[in-house]
């Protein structure tokens, strides 16, 4: 590329999520989520860009398969694009939930973002390790169905059909584009830590030890609260009964 459109993209994507987050507050709401009309949006948006990321990741891949071999230097318009986009969606919400939530709630999520801002705008900025980038983001397509348990939450379905076979597809797709994308992403860098310069391995490594320990935290979480509770909830129950 002659010119770098990175800065350019990212604002406008800052700006369309902005957008996107203001129409997710037009779409019909459940009475249970009217008390907390932000955090709705919050996740309308951020299933939004899971689907358009996650989607358009797999998308990179396949329409230009040179870049899976050589995850460095090769890139094509479309997965750089994606990146910058990504970027403008992580800042977007960033500022969001700087405005709408308490510090006390959303610092591990605020630690994630910047991780990730800062590791994409390397790699926007250098027009190198996009492939790299484009492998992170198809945890996307396991993020789907993490927000929309929360939108079932949000609506009071719990109990539903439809949150149990979400919960079972997401934990599925948490292990699969989630759990064995990082640990495939960590041996790559351990792999060709002599073909990367030392701060830049340096900075990969750290954003993946801190990714790899939220990540198993928030498996643990997910497992505890859609598997383990009811077992538990049920043997309680028949404790009672005996």
């Amino acid at each position: 590329m002659d010119s770098n459109p990175a800065l350019l993209i990212v604002g406008g994507s800052v700006a369309a999520f902005a957008l996107i987050n203001g129409a997710a507050g037009l779409l019909p709401m459940p009475e249970s989520a009217l008390r907390n009309r932000w955090k709705w949006r919050n996740i309308c948006t951020s299933l939004v860009h899971s689907v358009v990321t996650g989607v358009w990741a797999l998308l990179c891949f396949y329409l230009h398969p040179r870049m899976a071999q050589d995850l460095i230097g090769t890139y094509s318009p479309s997965s750089h694009c994606l990146v910058s986009v990504s970027i403008g969606y992580f800042v977007h919400d960033f500022t969001d939930m700087l405005r709408n939530q308490r510090l006390q709630h959303s610092w591990e999520l605020l630690f994630h973002h910047s991780v990730v801002i800062s590791c994409f705008g390397i790699s926007v900025c250098l027009c190198r390790y996009v492939g790299f980038s484009v492998v992170a983001l198809l945890v996307e397509i396991n993020s789907i169905f993490l927000h929309l348990r929360q939108i079932l939450l949000m609506g009071n379905m719990h109990r539903a059909v439809a949150f149990t076979l979400n919960s079972i597809v997401n934990l599925g797709t948490y292990v699969v584009f989630r759990i064995s994308t990082l640990a495939w992403m960590t041996r790559w860098l351990v792999l060709n830590r002599d073909n990367i310069p030392l701060l830049i391995y340096g900075i990969g490594s750290a954003g993946m030890a801190v990714m790899t320990v939220m990540n198993i935290v928030l498996f643990y979480r997910l497992l505890r609260s859609d598997f383990l509770k009811p077992s538990r909830e049920g043997k309680r129950l028949k404790e009672k009964k005996i």
